[in-house]
């Protein structure tokens, strides 16, 4: 199988990495990383054993073809360049696997080249790149894959079944967008208030701030102050409601669990927090403000996910939509 990774940082580089490395004839469409990756291949740093591939590197689409798979692991700040970026590799045959975070990557990925062509795979894993060509593997990495607005297919049993072969956990869903609120659950407070501490918050009403502003913060430290896990707990809660508003069940201890499964990996920095570190633009549209328009939509009050939209996107020059 010829499998096309858009998007080679942390995500597109451990799963194409695992790919490449069981003989999977995978090609990475690099920019900064290219000479790096085509001298001395690509380098993960894993929990679960360290290892270097050699996958084919590529600098421009147009160098890979059509392929089998592609894999969309892209920031999605870099969403318009889907056309420019993903065309050249797509043929009649040609599935479409969404590693991104968020909401609403699939229906653009639908409308540019089909929805018969696109799924959906949630990863739940603890990854940074560190340097080029280096990925640095902490925890987990599990896969949640399914068909975008359809039931499985064949392919995405076949698909799972590939990654399955690498050592990476993965699972079919019945309901995708069930597993993309799922992991909302997640992204939403650790990746928005880690930045969030660094420029404060607004007070709600009756309620004190929940800090004064200093740095940016990893999960530990969150969850190493009571009033900001109070905010995690209750930005969870709040994603929660209005997910099971929409019918897609999911359970109300769902902010427990994942709380104390994020303490248990102890010193975590969000991909949120490093791009803010590092001056790059923020994942705003899809991780934040596309849940609260959605959340908008069922009447449900969502008051710190209000908040917390309002503070990101004035920190990142971000106007949401009205």
């Amino acid at each position: 199988m010829k499998i096309g990774v858009i998007g080679a940082g942390a995500v597109g580089g451990f799963y194409g990495g695992k790919l490449c490395r069981t003989g999977e004839d995978v090609h990475f469409l690099l920019r900064g990383d290219y000479e790096t990756v085509n001298s001395r291949g690509l380098r993960i740093d894993s929990a679960d054993g360290d290892f270097t591939v050699y996958p084919n590197a590529h600098d421009s689409s147009e160098a890979i073809g059509p392929c089998d798979l592609v894999l969309v692991a892209l920031k999605t700040t870099a969403n318009e360049h889907y056309a420019k970026l993903i065309t050249p590799l797509v043929g009649k045959h040609t599935a479409i696997l969404c590693l991104q975070n968020g909401l609403g990557n699939c229906e653009k990925l639908a409308e540019l080249f089909g929805v018969e062509k696109i799924l959906g795979g949630l990863c739940f894993v603890c990854l940074n790149r560190t340097a080029p060509g280096v990925i640095q593997h902490l925890a987990f990495g599990k896969i949640i894959m399914g068909e975008h607005t359809r039931p499985p297919q064949k392919r995405t049993h076949a698909f799972a079944a590939l990654f399955k072969e690498t050592g990476v956990p993965c699972a079919v869903s019945d309901n995708l967008e069930q597993g993309l609120w799922e992991k909302l659950v997640w992204n939403i407070p650790f990746n928005g208030l880690g930045v969030a501490a660094a420029v404060g918050l607004p007070a709600l009403k009756g309620e004190p701030l929940p800090g004064t502003p200093g740095p940016a913060w990893s999960t530990d430290q969150l969850l190493a102050h009571p009033e900001w896990e109070d905010w995690v707990r209750a930005l969870m809660d709040e994603i929660i409601i209005v997910a099971n508003a929409k019918s897609l069940d999911l359970d109300p201890e769902l902010a427990t669990t994942m709380i104390e499964r994020t303490r248990a990996m102890g010193t975590y920095r969000a991909s949120t927090l490093i791009d803010f570190e590092n001056g790059q633009p923020l994942e705003i549209e899809s991780m934040f403000h596309e849940p609260l328009h959605q959340a908008q939509a069922t009447g449900v009050p969502v008051p710190r996910l209000e908040a917390l939209c309002v503070v990101l996107g004035k920190l990142a020059g971000y106007l949401p939509r009205p």
